[in-house]
């Protein structure tokens, strides 16, 4: 799977470093060469300099070859425009934006963008936290719909 991740902060190093140790394709994009020193030195994927709202840019990194674009800057107006760049420019099949704004997330995702927001994820981790205590999350959450977990007496 070839993937094209927006932003290498803390999330797109990680999410970066994973899918690479995947043994994926991955090219990270991010207009700061610095954020690059995130990304382990075992990272095997292609980094490219410059902005993920860029035509350009997304294109020499591979965007008319993508499978999937994962938008994971800090900004949800950036993110959103990475995604809908990615969709509709290059036609990428899966395209994925980290938003924090819930009421924005589900705007986009009514444009056919994916979207995660980490305000909605966040919440539901320190629910189940303030219930079960915070190693229950395990740095996974149960999805919003479902029961909350309950402890074994």
């Amino acid at each position: 799977m070839r993937v094209i991740i927006v932003g290498c902060g803390r999330v797109g190093a990680r999410v970066a470093a994973e899918l690479d140790s995947r043994g994926e394709h991955v090219t990270v994009i991010d207009h700061n060469p610095r954020a690059f020193s995130r990304l382990p030195p075992t990272f095997k994927g292609e980094t490219a300099r410059g902005n993920g709202t860029d035509e350009d840019v997304v294109r020499s990194a591979g965007g008319e070859q993508a499978d999937i674009v994962m938008a994971l800057t800090e900004g949800d107006n950036r993110n959103a425009l990475a995604a809908q760049l990615a969709k509709h420019t290059f036609g990428v099949p899966r395209v994925i934006a980290k938003i924090n704004d819930p009421l924005r997330g589900e705007a986009y995702r009514a444009v056919g963008v994916e979207t995660i927001c980490r305000t909605i994820i966040l919440g539901d981790a320190l629910v189940v936290a303030a219930l079960e205590g915070a190693e229950a999350t395990n740095g996974f959450v149960e999805p919003a719909t479902a029961e909350p977990r309950r402890k074994a007496p």
